[in-house]
């Protein structure tokens, strides 16, 4: 069930969620001060792509709490309410919602992606 969601998540805009990750981590890479923010965004990347099946966990600390500043103020709010948007237009419908619901998982994450670890699902 969890590729069959990812397959039609890419269809519904997952493929213009993880684009914008992508952008992003290229955007940062310019410099050499935002490889490491680049490179989070490329793993971050990774939920957008098929996000059925994993989950996030938020562990952070001192230094991932300022680079969560950095980041709210440069890229976070523009892919939080791209997400957010796509998110609500999902929900519409009943069938959607559990499309939204991941848009809204990764509208959270593009809050304050770093201190955050994506972890897979294992069901017994």
């Amino acid at each position: 069930m969890r590729i069959l969601g990812n397959i039609i998540w890419i269809i519904c805009g997952g493929f213009f969620s993880a684009l914008g990750w992508l952008l992003a981590g290229i955007l940062w890479c310019v410099t050499i001060v935002g490889v490491p923010i680049g490179v989070q965004c490329f793993k971050l990347s990774s939920i957008s792509f098929n996000p059925f099946g994993k989950e996030v966990e938020y562990d952070g600390g001192g230094v991932s709490f300022i680079v969560n500043v950095i980041w709210f103020l440069v890229s976070g709010l523009e892919l939080a309410i791209g997400n957010f948007l796509l998110g609500c237009i999902l929900c519409i419908t009943i069938v959607g919602i559990p499309f939204g619901k991941q848009f809204f998982k990764i509208a959270k994450l593009s809050l304050a992606p770093f201190g955050a670890k994506v972890v897979r699902k294992h069901y017994l």
